[in-house]
């Protein structure tokens, strides 16, 4: 049957496609758009097992708060190259996905790549953008949080942080913790929130270190706790040097910027995904 520029135009607006490759799809679909659509999902499917070796280490990592601001979601979308990652179509995926995120809360990675966007699943249109841009597209990491108040910062769209408070802060307050957690990477809130297993390698590879540098063997343990003790300070959110305070909030700690506000406010909650 004649496929006409307006049939093709109808496929690239549900899909993205180019026009070229619309046309080879309706043509090949003799004109049955659900077929055509799923003509172009098969291409992206093979195009993605084409580059499953490959890398996708650039891309984009957003986060994005509830419109009542007590939710937040943040997500990893990679891509192979940078120019694809600044990509009209794929920042269009990328901040659609988000959106979902935030507005279903789904529970984990997986059950995001279920959820149905444009007809699809989320799955389904990271393939088929796979398949239009011809570069393995990946997303790679999802997280969310609830809390009474919540900040974010994202730069450059490589850098996501999202800091949940038990109660309100002010906003500029609120953003500045947020962008320390973008900047300092801290590994859990508290030192009392550092997995076991973390506390128990520092205390071996501090153990290890004194060992090294030919201290006593009577002497490690205590050498060891006090490296453990500098790795919470370094480490640990509280009590890291406020580095994105202004003047002499830069002297304090997070965790006495924080008290100097408010004693009663306490971050719950933080998400931190970075691009490699």
């Amino acid at each position: 049957m004649a496929i006409t520029a307006q049939d093709v135009k109808k496929l690239r607006d549900l899909t993205n496609a180019g026009m070229m490759d619309c046309k080879k799809a309706l043509t090949e679909a003799n004109g049955d758009f659900d077929r055509a659509r799923d003509i172009l999902r098969e291409r992206g499917q093979l195009v993605a097992a084409k580059r499953a070796d490959r890398e996708a280490k650039d891309g984009v990592a957003i986060a994005k708060i509830s419109a009542d601001g007590k939710h937040a979601a943040a997500i990893i979308l990679n891509a192979e190259t940078d120019f694809v990652a600044a990509n009209d179509k794929f920042l269009t995926l990328a901040n659609g996905i988000l959106d979902l995120a935030v507005e279903a809360k789904p529970a984990d990675l997986d059950a995001l790549k279920a959820l149905q966007l444009d007809g699809l699943t989320v799955a389904e249109k990271v393939n088929e953008l796979t398949g239009v841009i011809g570069e393995k597209i990946d997303l790679s990491a999802y997280k969310q949080i609830d809390a009474d108040y919540i900040a974010c910062y994202v730069h450059n769209k490589k850098i996501a942080a999202v800091v949940g408070f038990n109660q309100a802060i002010d906003p500029e307050a609120g953003k500045k913790v947020a962008m320390q957690v973008a900047t300092m990477a801290p590994v859990a809130i508290s030192k009392e929130e550092v997995p076991q297993e973390t506390i128990d390698h520092e205390l071996e590879v501090g153990k290890e270190m004194a060992r090294n540098e030919g201290k006593p063997e009577n002497m490690l343990d205590k050498i060891a706790q006090g490296r453990l003790a500098k790795f919470f300070k370094e480490n640990t959110l509280l009590q890291q040097n406020f580095f994105a305070g202004d003047g002499d909030e830069s002297k304090l700690s997070v965790g006495d910027y924080l008290a100097k506000l408010n004693p009663q406010v306490k971050p719950v909650a933080m998400i931190r995904f970075a691009l490699a």
